[in-house]
């Protein structure tokens, strides 16, 4: 496989990533309405479970396309299908505008992939730095191996005071490493400090640190989405509502984690996400839900995003529907015929044939009554964009045989694809 087929395959991928994306945003939307009055752990798991799906439908699409097999459902993006025809004559539209960009927009999304990946890792050697080299307090390091065992915590415990910090944060999954601030130590009462270190030993106890970078790594990958953004503030939020349900219930106390978070409600926050954050989600919800518990009411600002993302899923499916009504194959009684003895053979273009490149575009035309191409599009691409448009150029000056529907001509798409090959 060339270069040129491996970016072809990836930007197609990402561009269908869009759709894909928004679909499983919806789905998730309307469960967490639905499961508004559930306990934090069931709506946890289904945020956890559509971020994940997020990355598996286009990873699983990728390797379907590096292996040759179909693209997906429909074979076309969907988001090819919406712009279609609002482009230049004869340019393919927008399709063949995203389609001859391809190479840019992966070389733009590697880019930002990569600039978030590197912030990443600096934020991990940060939390190792830290836990190796900032000195640590007997007489609290001693509280927290105490309140660990009552947790049933056998993992062995690290414990860090950090002047740069303004609340507690925890990391690591083998040794895990609790860094607390050194404002909290002096200043704060030690009973509200022991809250809010239950509240990390929760994180602790139910391993939410390999979750929480897992989170990251894809929202490294899939930055450009704000279905994976919003879902994984979802997973944010619920993690600190359990985390305070099994803080609240070792302490027995829930009004002194709420005393300790309304306290942090006057410091600077963390900006540090690779963590796990006492003052993570929205502290005065999670004040109020420990003093007053309650079930979630619905708002208007919960179906915000059901609105949005039903609006973007019906403007994909109202795109797949309008090239199929123009095709009209329910009514059709035959398909067009390409005529291929009316028009030359595609040609290689100089540059392709310099870089040798191979692979197959797939076309479609949409046939006019009589029989001329009334609009050419890039389904999909072979990887090289002067390739694509060779193939269209040419095959668009065929003649066809026109559709029947009814005993009568009329107009319907029909797919072509063309192979380029120096074999």
């Amino acid at each position: 496989m060339t270069g040129q087929e491996l970016v072809g395959h990836i930007g197609a991928t990402l561009l269908d990533s869009v759709w894909q994306c928004a679909l499983i945003g919806l789905e998730a939307a309307c469960a967490m309405i639905g499961l508004r009055k559930a306990r934090p752990q069931t709506r946890y798991a289904v945020a956890c479970v559509h971020l994940l799906l997020c990355l598996l439908w286009p990873a699983v699409e990728l390797v379907a396309r590096l292996n040759g097999g179909p693209s997906g459902a429909s074979g076309t993006p969907v988001l090819g299908q919406i712009f279609s025809g609002t482009g230049a004559a004869g340019g393919g539209g927008w399709q063949g505008f995203l389609q001859a960009h391809l190479a840019w927009l992966v070389a733009g999304w590697a880019a930002c992939a990569a600039a978030l990946g590197l912030r990443l890792a600096l934020g991990l050697v940060w939390i190792r730095r830290s836990a190796r080299t900032e000195r640590t307090d007997p007489h609290w390091k001693a509280r927290l191996d105490t309140m660990a065992a009552q947790f049933g915590i056998t993992r062995t415990l690290r414990l860090r005071v950090v002047d740069t910090l303004s609340s507690p944060v925890t990391a690591g999954w083998w040794r895990p490493v609790v860094l607390v601030p050194a404002s909290l130590i002096s200043g704060m009462p030690p009973q509200l400090l022991e809250a809010l270190l239950a509240h990390e030993l929760a994180h602790v106890r139910r391993c939410d640190y390999l979750v929480n970078l897992a989170q990251s790594l894809i929202e490294t990958i899939l930055f450009y989405h704000p279905v994976v953004w919003w879902l994984s503030h979802r997973i944010r939020v619920e993690r600190e509502q359990i985390a305070d349900d099994i803080a609240a219930r070792q302490l027995g106390e829930p009004r002194r984690l709420a005393l300790a978070l309304s306290e942090l409600e006057r410091l600077q926050f963390s900006t540090q996400h690779l963590a796990q954050a006492a003052n993570g989600g929205d502290l005065m919800t999670r004040i109020k839900r420990l003093v007053r518990p309650e079930t979630q009411a619905l708002t208007w600002k919960a179906a915000l995003p059901v609105l949005a993302m039903a609006t973007a899923c019906i403007a994909g499916c109202a795109g797949t529907a309008t090239a199929h009504d123009a095709t009209g194959d329910a009514s059709l009684s035959r398909k067009p015929i390409a005529q291929f003895n009316s028009c030359a053979k595609p040609e290689y273009t100089a540059e392709a044939l310099a870089r040798r490149a191979q692979g197959t575009t797939s076309l479609r035309f949409l046939i006019d009554t009589d029989g001329s191409v009334a609009e050419a599009q890039v389904a999909q691409s072979s990887g090289d964009a002067s390739l694509d448009e060779a193939a269209r150029a040419a095959i668009a000056k065929c003649r066809f045989t026109p559709a029947l529907a009814g005993g009568k001509p009329a107009r319907a798409w029909v797919p072509v694809q063309y192979v380029w090959s120096l074999g």
